[in-house]
């Protein structure tokens, strides 16, 4: 690999898909001039209506300041169009490197295809991309297969072996199809519980609280819900208190974000496998830093996921 005087090279006049380069953006396809001749690094999240994808997106900035980068976060807003149009820019505008975090993961294939043809570095974060045939120099995510073992260990204790269960996910993204998998692998070891529908909401509040309604109505001697993150468990909580059924079932989420924390605490929630977004973020962008001075880089990267339960929140000095 060529060091920073190569990279930097070709930076002075390019212009961006931002309408402000220290912010993270909602998807901004306006052009403006970078703010200063640093090498530029173009990430596209899932969505940052999503706390946890706005965390990470925000670690990345603030590491990129650290390390010399001018890094650009949009949302790719559940919508893998408008991701692989994203991703055509940052080509265009040639990126020292690309983070994704894909909003489908197999098709998001094609856009990593021309970003490999183009020479431009591709990253993935939290989601990896499923395609064959295409080169992600580093992934850097939770053990999500992991955490859905540890959501599923959380839940066999919870109905203490038997139970009705439903699972509100995301199957389009690898993130969430590890952390079924997961969660399914150890349940299913548990005959006494019944995994009775597996619906998906997008990892989003609003589609979540739809989609718990349907399950309140179709399955009335539900027990509990599993849900893909915490936006989907929170959707899942307001639909249950507003049919008077959230004493009766029970929620366990995925991510740590604080609200749900806040609603474990108060035993509103059962539970949340955590995760570490900013440490994501950060570490996504020391490896981009390590890549392009040379350095190798692992293919894979994960956290070690825990659980998270009342007497955790309970002992949370972030707490307030």
């Amino acid at each position: 690999m060529n060091g920073w005087k190569n990279v930097i090279t070709g930076f002075l006049a390019v212009s961006l898909c931002v309408s402000g380069c220290s912010k993270t953006e909602t998807g901004s396809t306006g052009t403006t001039q970078p703010a200063s001749n640093k090498p530029i690094i173009g990430v596209s999240v899932l969505t940052l209506n999503n706390p946890f994808f706005k965390d990470m997106a925000d670690a990345m900035i603030a590491e990129g300041e650290k390390k010399g980068f001018q890094v650009v976060a949009l949302s790719g807003d559940l919508d893998p169009a408008k991701q692989k149009d994203q991703v055509k820019n940052f080509i265009t505008q040639k990126m020292a490197a690309i983070v994704l975090t894909p909003c489908d993961s197999k098709s998001i294939g094609t856009s990593i295809s021309d970003a490999n043809a183009a020479g431009v570095p591709v990253f993935t974060a939290d989601v990896a991309c499923t395609a064959d045939g295409v080169k992600v120099v580093n992934h850097c995510a939770t053990d999500n297969l992991e955490g859905g073992r540890v959501a599923g260990r959380a839940m066999v204790e919870l109905l203490k072996g038997r139970g009705k269960v439903a699972i509100i996910d995301h199957p389009t993204v690898e993130s969430g199809q590890m952390r079924e998998a997961g969660f399914l692998e150890v349940v299913s070891a548990s005959p006494g519980i019944e995994v009775v529908a597996k619906l998906g909401a997008e990892g989003a509040r609003e589609k979540a609280y739809a989609v718990a309604q349907d399950l309140v109505q179709s399955h009335p001697d539900l027990d509990a819900i599993f849900a893909i993150n915490d936006p989907t468990a929170l959707g899942a909580l307001a639909a249950l208190e507003k049919a008077g059924k959230a004493d009766q079932i029970k929620i366990i989420g995925f991510d740590g974000q604080p609200e749900a924390r806040l609603a474990i605490k108060a035993g509103k929630l059962y539970a949340t496998v955590m995760q570490h977004p900013k440490e994501i973020g950060s570490k996504s962008i020391d490896n981009i830093a390590k890549y392009l001075s040379g350095e190798q880089v692992a293919a894979k990267e994960l956290l070690t996921p825990v659980i998270y339960k009342q007497s955790d929140a309970a002992a949370d000095a972030d707490l307030k």
